[in-house]
């Protein structure tokens, strides 16, 4: 079994990422930490406890931070939907989370799994920046950490060069790819491209008949709408899942480029823009694996067998 420790901001497309590790006979959930960002902390712990018990897992849930390091927060409730799963009246209160926080438990899952953790964060980069802040030796544990964030086309998704989650949180950003941890990203444009849910194939999956196909494909609701008016995308996509898909099997990725990568800070046009040197011109030492072209047909694989 392979450990992973997931970090996530739990809304539509988080929870079908969360089934996908919950499921795979492969992988040992053995820590959930949840970050503010798609939905305010609190939401985001209720929705990952009601995906946890969908799964019927056992796997920690662990509250971390209610924001970014250094600003206020800004949420995508507009894309989710206000509870961030749609608002297709599902019970999304009620449920106690472990103790202990999100970051102490990166921490320490770091130590107990030294060279074997597989770190996959699906939101804002603060859990993470503050566990690297307060105990710098874990990026030497950590085997890999695969983030959904950023895009390597530089067309984003919250502002015209920003991806959400390295919006909210820039900073966080900075801290993390300056932190020597090995880093792979698979962005918002992976999503757009090669995880974009048409309609035909949603309604394939949900006619699997099973509670968590049902499930995955219902909490979309909002997304759709949102993706129909806005980006303008031919179905819905789901950025967390085939980054979760991925980071599970590596051969979804087509192509990767080794690249330097720096993240805008501060305010202005660019916030949260991570620049990608794609030629070279800067003669830094790549910083990061990144992934350019996923598989859509594997993804659709293994998203099918995990709701299945």
């Amino acid at each position: 079994m392979r450990p992973f420790f997931i970090d996530t901001d739990t809304a539509s497309d988080d929870a079908v990422a969360l089934v996908i590790a919950l499921r795979h006979p492969e992988v040992e959930v053995v820590g959930i930490g949840v970050v503010a960002g798609n939905v305010p902390l609190e939401m985001g712990v209720q929705n990952a406890l009601y995906t946890r018990e969908l799964c019927g897992s056992a796997a920690p849930v662990y509250v971390g931070a209610s924001g970014p390091l250094t600003r206020t927060l800004g949420t995508a409730q507009n894309v989710h939907g206000n509870d961030g799963m749609g608002d297709i009246g599902l019970p999304l209160s009620g449920r106690t989370p472990d103790p202990g926080s999100a970051v102490d438990a990166l921490i320490d899952a770091a130590h107990c799994n030294s060279g074997l953790l597989e770190l996959v964060t699906l939101g804002p980069l603060t859990n993470v920046a503050l566990a690297v802040q307060k105990d710098p030796t874990i990026v030497g544990h950590i085997k890999r950490c695969v983030v959904m964030g950023a895009v390597s086309d530089h067309i984003g998704n919250v502002t015209p060069v920003a991806e959400f989650n390295m919006w909210v949180d820039p900073e966080a950003v900075d801290v993390v790819l300056r932190s020597g941890m090995k880093l792979e990203f698979v962005g918002w444009d992976i999503s757009r491209f090669d995880a974009c849910i048409i309609p035909s194939e949603a309604a394939q999956i949900r006619a699997i008949g099973t509670p968590l196909a049902e499930f995955s494909i219902d909490i979309q609701r909002a997304v759709a709408e949102f993706c129909a008016t806005e980006t303008k995308l031919a179905g819905f996509d789901l950025p967390d899942p085939i980054a979760m898909a991925y980071a599970i099997d590596s051969s979804i990725a087509i192509t990767t480029r080794e690249m330097y990568l720096e993240a805008v800070t501060g305010d202005g046009p660019a916030r949260g823009m991570v620049v990608m040197d794609t030629l070279g011109v800067t003669h830094r030492e790549p910083n990061a694996l990144v992934v350019t072209k996923g598989d859509h047909g594997r993804f659709m694989a293994m998203l099918t067998d995990a709701v299945s």
